[in-house]
């Protein structure tokens, strides 16, 4: 006779995550019909998924019935019950019913009960940290982080957390001083509580007394004392001092040294053989010091001399009229290497990687554009500029302007076309009045103030953007790379005020944790330390201005310079910037998107997107920051929410890794992550996904993606490249160069434009109001706005120079 039936599997509870709706099963034998009842209402039929096999093992049916419950229906059920279901199973013997399974929505509230607060604490004392998790179906466990690592009571056993989610701190050590957060999570979410900072302090305890000192007084009543120090243990993490007195005094008492005395005389002895009675006196004079005193004057009178003589010299730099300077003479400030990435082999004119640019030598001519002048006939042509020649015989050639018949012809300048990578240098012709170089794209430029070059004199000078490739970047220790690698040049160039170079950098300034340094490229391709931020003497070579995205050089020697930070306390942070690149055609079933971690410079992306483009692909969305620690931790990608049935990841692992110290180092560029996808057939031309990039233990972007497959369709010269007209500039330096006993003077105008970091750079200038406005002029070069400056000068009372400048802005 058959049985009642018996439940292999009965329904278990289960929980709706947002909208996905869950599934219950149930499996018995031996049973002819299994239907399940919700709520006391029978399931329609045709809701029921029915499969059929037999037991290996009896031989007996097994049916098994499924069922899904969605979101919906348990949201329409009313009344105090959960909703619950159960399976009734068939038999000829009889029915049997199941247990019931319930079926709840689940959620996680995203305020916390109760979070826990900092608190200040005496070492070896207790520590109680209170958290109540948020409201949640299921309920939320809770975990505690101490600096974001878990923390497990059972590795450290001076932890304990409570059956109500409280941590305890038993015994408070120093290393406990940390930040503490209460993490609660369900299958739906996950909520982090307030941080609490915990500080263990120390108070402060005294040493033992020293010995007492010696008696001060050699003669009579004096005092002695003894000290003591409050470091037994010292104060720590604001630990209160010592009470008391660090030193005690008592009187003492020496005993007074005697003199001896003389008695009487004796009476005199008898009178000797020799009655005879000698003296002698030693002369010395005095002419031995009188000329030494005259040999030190001297001295010191040809010290003064020369110094003087050196100040006129630099001062008058620019009466200088000589036309051509040569490298032997001139040029004492040596040659860094410049490096020019080839990028096509059959063009001539690409400079060679390994010379720098010779200007006087004839191994290479280029045609390029003439000088403007007023007349038509007077013209100084520029078609046959030298290109290349053995470092050296290199020369500079300086045009002077006493050739040309007009003293107006050269009011302005062109660009030249030196030959140059395309893209990543920029250069031209300078004279007295300036004028800027700058490299599209990449927020790199060169300005050159009015007057930096001797007047009648023409340089030929340029700007390359030095690829990571073609030059070693510096990366010593824990330093890392913050800018690109830029060379102006050429070098020795006899300047009679600083130029100022501005070039992106990717640190956060924001933290304080960086130490920042400019470095130079010697002659043998070494890199050399040429500041340090802060740390300015009087013997510094250049000033640095550092913003928030860029930093701006005061420099007097032209070469190539980079821009480096290190992190002194495992806390700076760059900035790096993700970028999703995906090929423009697809005619095959696989499909690759590239993920670019990249410094966050104007310049790495500009590079990306020409490789890029090189290699059919384009940018799929606008790229995004990603703000990266020193913390030893890798960067972290990951793919997600693909559609399996009509696409798969041939990644094996979970997610891929870019390594941190290939990040931190910014040494490579371009670095990236392939992920490779598959489609399973050709008329699937949508793609949705997601990718994650996060640093572990740290901050993360996710890219939301939407793909559709198919074909996927600078420089000023003169006047006109500085924002203050020469007259309104001439008129400012002549009201503030001077020195002001108030101090409404350069000085001041430093202070309102956030200069005055270190003043004694500008004091050893001869125009610091000058050099002042050449570096206004570099950090305003995109927006221009002279209401800035006009602020300063109106908070100093310069109330003339704003009549100046608005009645001559214009002109």
């Amino acid at each position: 006779a058959e049985t009642l039936p018996h439940f292999l599997l009965e329904p278990q509870d289960a929980y709706i995550v947002k909208n996905k709706p869950v599934e219950l099963v149930c499996r018995a034998n031996p049973a002819t019909q299994i239907y399940f009842k919700c709520n006391g209402e029978w399931v329609n039929q045709n809701d029921h998924v029915t499969k059929e096999s037999l037991d290996e093992v009896t031989g007996m049916l097994v049916r098994e019935v499924q069922i899904e419950v969605s979101r919906q229906q348990v949201e329409e059920l009313f009344g105090l019950e959960d909703y619950w279901c159960q399976c009734v199973a068939w038999s000829s013997a009889g029915t049997t019913k199941s247990r019931r399974a319930y079926v709840r929505i689940a959620y996680l509230r995203k305020n916390f009960d109760q979070e826990p607060l900092g608190k200040e604490v005496p070492l070896e004392h207790e520590v109680l940290l209170q958290c109540r998790p948020p409201e949640g179906v299921p309920q939320a466990e809770v975990e505690w982080l101490r600096n974001e690592d878990v923390i497990d009571p059972t590795q450290d056993t001076n932890f304990l957390i409570t059956i109500d989610h409280n941590l305890i701190i038993k015994q408070a050590r120093l290393l406990d001083t940390a930040n503490y957060t209460c993490m609660a999570k369900n299958i739906v979410a996950k909520r982090r509580s307030t941080t609490a900072a915990v500080i263990v302090y120390v108070n402060g305890g005294w040493s033992t007394w020293s010995e007492w000192s010696p008696c001060n007084n050699r003669c009579g009543r004096g005092w002695q004392k003894r000290t003591r120090t409050c470091t037994n243990p010292a104060p720590l993490n604001g630990g209160s001092f010592c009470d008391g007195q660090p030193f005690q005094k008592i009187t003492c008492t020496t005993l007074c040294p005697v003199d001896g005395a003389w008695t009487e005389w004796s009476k005199w002895s008898a009178c000797s053989t020799e009655c005879t009675h000698w003296r002698s006196l030693l002369e010395a004079t005095g002419d031995v010091a009188l000329y030494a005193g005259l040999v030190v004057a001297v001295f010191v009178f040809i010290v003064i001399l020369m110094a003087v003589g050196v100040v006129v010299y630099r001062r008058r730099c620019r009466d200088f009229d000589t036309d051509i300077t040569d490298s032997s003479a001139a040029l004492t400030g040596g040659f860094h290497p410049v490096n020019f990435k080839t990028s096509r082999h059959d063009n001539p004119q690409l400079l060679h990687p390994s010379m720098q640019p010779d200007l006087t030598a004839s191994a290479g001519v280029y045609r390029g554009p003439m000088y403007a002048l007023q007349d038509s006939s007077d013209k100084i042509p520029m078609t046959n500029s030298p290109l290349l020649d053995p470092l050296p015989n290199l020369k500079i050639k300086v045009y002077n302007s006493s050739t040309a018949s007009s003293s107006k012809a050269l009011g302005s300048q062109h660009l030249l076309s030196l030959p140059r990578e395309h893209g990543n240098s920029a250069s031209g012709t300078f004279g007295y009045l300036g004028g800027r170089l700058t490299i599209p794209g990449t927020g790199v430029s060169l300005l050159v103030p009015h007057g930096a070059i001797p007047q009648g004199k023409f340089y030929e000078m340029y700007l390359v953007l030095n690829k990571a490739e073609s030059v070693l970047l510096p990366s010593e220790g824990t330093q890392t790379v913050l800018s690109p690698a830029v060379t102006c040049g050429p070098t020795g160039l006899l300047l009679c005020r600083p130029v100022v170079l501005t070039i992106p950098h990717c640190a956060d300034v924001g933290s304080s944790d960086w130490i920042y340094q400019l470095k130079t490229q010697s002659h043998q391709g070494n890199w050399e330390e040429v500041v340090t931020l802060d740390e300015e003497t009087l013997n510094t070579p250049c000033y640095c201005q550092l913003e928030a995205k860029s930093c701006h050089v005061l420099l007097d020697q032209l070469g190539t310079y980079v821009f480096v930070g290190e992190s002194y306390s495992r806390s700076a942070i760059k900035r790096l910037q993700l970028a999703i690149f995906a090929p423009t055609v697809c005619t095959s079933l696989e499909y690759s998107l590239k993920v670019y971690c990249l410094e966050d410079t104007p310049d790495a992306l500009k590079e990306v997107l020409e490789l890029e483009r090189t290699l059919g692909g384009y940018l799929l969305e606008e790229p995004k920051p990603l703000p990266f620690k020193d913390s030893y931790h890798n960067l972290r990608l990951s793919i997600h929410d693909i559609p399996h049935a009509l696409w798969r990841s041939k990644l094996l692992a979970k997610y891929q890794e870019i390594p941190f110290y290939h990040i931190w180092s910014g040494s490579q560029r371009a670095l990236h992550c392939t992920f490779t996808l598959e489609r399973y057939s050709q008329a699937s031309t949508e793609l949705t996904c997601k990718i994650c990039v996060r640093q572990v233990e740290g901050e993360g972007q996710i890219f939301q993606l939407h793909i559709t497959l198919g074909e996927v369709s600078g420089g000023e010269l003169g006047p006109y490249a500085f924002k203050i007209p020469l007259s309104i500039r001439q008129k400012i330096c002549n009201s503030l160069d001077a020195p002001n006993s108030r101090g409404n003077d350069w000085r001041l105008l430093a202070q309102k434009l956030s200069m005055d970091r270190y003043l004694n750079y500008f004091a050893t200038k001869a125009s610091p109001t000058g050099v002042l406005l050449d570096l206004w002029e570099a950090e305003h070069q995109d927006d221009g706005d002279l209401n800035t400056l006009a602020s300063a000068l109106e908070e100093m009372g310069k109330s003339e120079m704003l009549v100046v400048m608005a009645t001559e802005g214009d002109c």
